[in-house]
């Protein structure tokens, strides 16, 4: 198959500037409706991707994202809501974008063309066979991100990615590939737009569904969520209500004695 980088094509939309801003909104909706379905399609992959992921994190593994620009920025996004979500070590999923830390909040420059910077990068976490890396890039050609998982290859540790492009480079370096091809954008080649909704929507399905299979979801609640504001803290008290017939005052006592729903639910029936 022959590769079509179609997250440059040109947007289906012309004249753009001598739109309402209700035409602007429309149309853009219009474009964002498409996306679901373009990763409903890749929904195997996505199960081949998250299976291997599950698997290795038995091993004791970690799962590792790797981006540049908004693609890394999104990787970011995802780890760092892990820990407060499911209860999980802070280093169990980890974000990592072309530039380093700086690339965050500002642009910098030929990060994402440096094709050895990824490896580098990597082993300052002390990356092994156990682990997954899963490369993020709309376009699917980002040097940094591809030579990162060909490294891995080397190295004999699991590579996922996650592209907009069918068959690209990425999607051909990596042993378990994502392409959720969502077509040209509304602004041509701004891939922040549907291609980075794409690839949230499928880094959701990719850390939600691994925590489910770890077990740290119990029944539909986020019982080991950390406790880290009063809105969190309401909702824990609220879950061990559900699950026990008691007060809100002896839920919150539960709660501040045990740390965790799920050790406060445990703790309770232990009597």
């Amino acid at each position: 198959m022959t590769f079509t980088k179609t997250t440059e094509q040109s947007s289906k939309y012309e004249h753009l500037e001598k739109m309402s801003v209700q035409e602007l909104l429309s149309n853009i909706n219009q474009e964002d409706k498409t996306v679901p379905l373009a990763v409903e399609k890749a929904l195997p992959q996505i199960e081949n991707l998250v299976t291997q992921i599950v698997a290795k994190m038995k091993l004791g593994g970690r799962l590792f994202y790797i981006g540049a620009g908004t693609s890394g920025r999104l990787g970011i996004v995802d780890a760092s809501e892990c820990p407060p979500t499911f209860g999980v070590p802070f280093d169990l999923v980890n974000g990592i974008i072309a530039g380093g830390d700086t690339a965050i909040r500002r642009a910098v420059e030929n990060a994402e063309d440096n094709a050895t910077q990824a490896w580098k990068d990597l082993l300052e976490h002390h990356i092994n066979e156990n682990d997954v890396v899963v490369g993020i890039a709309a376009s699917g050609t980002t040097p940094y991100v591809i030579s990162g998982l060909a490294a891995c290859n080397k190295n004999n540790i699991s590579t996922g990615s996650i592209s907009c492009n069918a068959e690209s480079p990425l999607s051909q370096t990596a042993q378990f590939p994502i392409d959720v091809v969502v077509g040209p954008e509304f602004v041509t080649g701004s891939s922040r737009m549907k291609a980075g909704t794409a690839q949230k929507l499928v880094l959701n399905m990719i850390s939600t569904a691994t925590m489910i299979q770890l077990g740290k979801v119990k029944g539909n609640k986020m019982v080991d969520m950390q406790l880290s504001n009063t809105k969190l803290v309401d909702r824990g008290i609220k879950m061990i209500m559900g699950e026990i017939p008691i007060s809100y005052e002896e839920a919150s006592k539960l709660l501040k004695k045990y740390g965790s729903v799920r050790k406060a639910v445990a703790g309770f029936n232990k009597k």
